[in-house]
């Protein structure tokens, strides 16, 4: 039962952050963000203290961990890729437009307005 009066807690606080947000309309940006800011850090220091609140934590380590295995592609291979695609866009374009000409003028001759 506690856990969920800490879990609502921390829900809370993210509301309120982004409440108090609005409320300082008014004033300098940086004030209204640090007030979501606050809203936030104040929420994940409850949910650090909740069984969930430390799986999630976990799971976040152990996903940038394996994001920071991640072997991404050179410039070299990405310019490639990317020349490529654009390559299969135009491709694809004239092809689409060949068709669409073609349809055009099919439906014509069958609606009997010549070509």
């Amino acid at each position: 039962m506690i856990q969920r009066i800490k879990l609502a807690l921390a829900l809370l606080l993210v509301v309120a952050g982004v409440a108090v947000f609005y409320l300082l309309a008014e004033h300098a940006m940086v004030l209204r963000v640090l007030a979501v800011l606050a809203g936030v850090g104040a929420s994940a220091a409850v949910m650090w203290t909740t069984p969930a609140g430390q799986r999630a934590f976990a799971f976040t380590n152990e996903s940038l961990a394996e994001a920071r295995k991640v072997v991404w592609p050179s410039r070299k291979e990405t310019v490639q890729t990317t020349a490529t695609v654009f390559a299969l866009v135009v491709v694809m374009a004239i092809f689409l437009w060949i068709v669409d000409v073609g349809m055009t003028t099919v439906v014509k001759m069958l609606m009997g307005r010549g070509a």
